[in-house]
């Protein structure tokens, strides 16, 4: 999987008035903005092609991945070029492209704006809002792509009175603990909510929400295009997911760990 799509061009309204000037996409964890350890997490399964997605007011993600031959230049003459060798390391083998979102139309539109990036290849996906703490499921994501041929979803399990807050999927889960979905619906109704089975067929209690990550065939984005948008004139990603699932199959995969969303303070 040579290729990595990044969503960043959320307004980040939720970290006003700091999102005025800082994107929330480059808040610091861990001494890192969060897009670094996305970017790290994309390479680490082999992506050596990164294509962020922009908008107005978030030139600041293209500088921190931009190298900057002055202050190299500066840090070799005063002895600290070594507070760059992490940096450093991650750029080393990367190309970045960089997409306008010129409208803030959703998720689904974010991606559909890096057609022309993926070029007829599939994509991994990871929102830029969003680090894995416990482990990536991008690896066993990509691992269950070249299997089986189907795009891939990370998911987590929620409450179901949590769900109707989330995409969620139904399906049943297969002898290596993945899941083969059947059904995929975005905020559902609470008597709507997809169920998940087990290997037997039980009902499982929890529900399965997306989780930020996903592996995507080129057909995502015929789907992208073709479907209208829908409350406050937003693409939806999942009603694409629908269509991929019904034209070619889909699968999923739990994230070992814990979603963090920087999104929510």
């Amino acid at each position: 999987m040579a290729k990595a799509l990044i969503p960043a061009a959320g307004m980040g309204t939720r970290y006003l008035p700091l999102s005025k000037a800082v994107p929330k996409e480059l808040i610091p964890v861990n001494g890192f903005p969060v897009l670094h350890h996305v970017v790290a997490e994309a390479k680490a399964v082999g992506c050596r092609e990164i294509g962020i997605v922009l908008s107005e007011g978030k030139e600041a993600i293209r500088t921190y991945f931009s190298e900057d031959s002055e202050l190299l230049a500066w840090l070799d003459g005063n002895g600290k070029r070594h507070v760059m060798s992490e940096w450093e390391a991650l750029m080393e083998g990367l190309t970045f492209r960089w997409i306008d979102q010129p409208e803030q139309r959703g998720l689904g539109d974010a991606i559909a704006c890096g057609e022309s990036f993926a070029d007829g290849d599939p994509v991994c996906v990871l929102l830029g809002d969003t680090i894995m703490e416990g482990g990536s499921p991008l690896g066993p994501m990509v691992a269950h792509y070249r299997k089986s041929g189907f795009s891939q979803v990370a998911v987590e399990p929620v409450s179901r009175s949590k769900a109707v807050r989330y995409g969620v999927c139904g399906g049943v889960r297969d002898g290596d603990g993945n899941f083969q979905l059947n059904r995929m619906v975005e905020k559902p109704l609470s008597e709507q909510i997809p169920m998940m089975r087990d290997e037997r067929g039980q009902p499982l209690q929890d529900a399965y929400a997306f989780a930020a990550r996903y592996v995507l065939t080129p057909t995502v984005f015929g789907a992208l295009h073709a479907i209208p948008p829908g409350h406050n004139g937003e693409v939806q990603l999942t009603d694409a997911m629908a269509v991929v699932l019904e034209k070619e199959g889909f699968g999923a995969v739990a994230i070992p760990g814990r979603r963090l969303d920087v999104g929510t303070r």
